[in-house]
């Protein structure tokens, strides 16, 4: 299946100049979310994946599927003051200024073999954020897994050391 023929581009969306990557045309679709999915956890089928983690908030759509299928439990890493419990917490740069991640100090354990997922890699600013947040909890990175990957920002540089996954992938103007 075509996956990219369900990808909607909305151009200069949030602003000008961007193409914007709309998933919900291929969540909407039931036969392209289930081959989304099943191309996702066919990386990660036989890897002993204990949970899946997923950056908010389209990260939580295909991580809370790739922890269901893979038989692991899923946490979520959301934006500042959405957790209730005690948290661990990292702050990251954006184009225009910054933002803040957490995830509850409770919900990894150290050695746990983990995925991280989220929908898209760009510049790669969030995932090396989350993925900073995850090493203080101290468990075994196996991988790191998007949905879609721009390329020309050249992201999966700052993620060298990681196994890194993406099932789409665009190159500039694409």
């Amino acid at each position: 299946m075509n996956l990219d023929s369900f990808i909607r581009t909305i151009p200069d969306f949030p602003k000008k100049g961007i193409l914007y990557r709309d998933i919900t045309t291929l969540l909407k679709d039931p036969d392209a979310f289930r081959a989304a999915a099943t191309a996702l956890v066919s990386q990660y089928r036989d890897l002993g994946i204990q949970k899946v983690v997923g950056v908010e908030s389209r990260g939580f759509l295909f991580g809370a599927v790739l922890a269901y299928e893979l038989g692991a439990g899923f946490v979520p890493i959301r934006k500042a003051g959405k957790l209730p419990a005690p948290v661990r917490r990292r702050e990251y740069a954006l184009e225009y200024g910054s933002d803040t991640i957490e995830i509850h100090k409770d919900s990894i354990s150290p050695g746990e073999r983990v995925l991280m997922h989220d929908d898209l890699l760009a510049t790669g600013g969030t995932a090396v954020a989350a993925l900073e947040l995850l090493k203080e909890l101290g468990p075994e990175i196996v991988g790191v897994s998007f949905l879609i990957e721009l390329t020309f920002l050249d992201g999966r540089k700052k993620l060298e050391g990681y196994d890194v996954h993406s099932i789409l992938q665009y190159g500039a103007g694409e």
